[in-house]
């Protein structure tokens, strides 16, 4: 280090972020999953930081995942600033994108499937839209499982579990009925 120089301690956010995304980039080596897409944002107005990376299955159809990783400044100050008052973290969330083209019948059979292979624990919302005017409607049913605390290192062990989770999930979105 230079003289006058300072050294940064790497982030909790940027710790958890380099270890997902390695293991999600491991299973697209091995050949069970494709990036589809991956984001790296720093937002200046509130000082926030969100990493998200989305994957498909190489034989699925259209069903895609992303694993959400978002810190808020107030983590990131109290981190920084080495504040005990509160612990800081970061939230993860997982959503599935897939389609559906019955809501009443279809997103409850999807809460009660996702929710076994999560084994219940992630809170589940689905959030429908659809493109007015087309004459086939066919739903994008955007599926968010939030898992209601603040992650840090001591979690790293579970994403080989959570991404499994996620893969498993495509699996079942894709081979519902079609």
């Amino acid at each position: 280090m230079k003289e006058g120089g300072f050294m940064f301690d790497p982030t909790i956010f940027d710790n958890v972020k380099v270890v997902l995304e390695g293991a999600v980039y491991d299973l697209d080596l091995e050949g069970q999953i494709l990036i589809t897409r991956r984001v790296d944002l720093i937002d200046l107005s509130s000082m926030s930081r969100t990493y998200a990376i989305e994957f498909a299955k190489k034989t699925s159809l259209p069903s895609r995942a992303e694993i959400n990783l978002h810190v808020h400044l107030s983590d990131l100050a109290a981190e920084i600033l080495e504040h005990t008052s509160a612990a800081p973290g970061c939230t993860l969330t997982v959503k599935l994108f897939t389609k559906v083209i019955n809501p009443e019948m279809e997103c409850p059979e999807i809460e009660k499937q996702i929710g076994s292979i999560w084994e219940h624990r992630p809170q589940m919302t689905q959030q429908l839209s659809y493109i007015y005017g087309i004459n086939e409607v066919k739903y994008d049913n955007q599926i968010t499982l939030s898992f209601g605390r603040k992650i840090d290192e001591s979690h790293i062990d579970d994403f080989a579990n959570l991404i499994a989770c996620a893969a498993d999930s495509l699996d079942w979105l894709d081979g519902r009925g079609r």
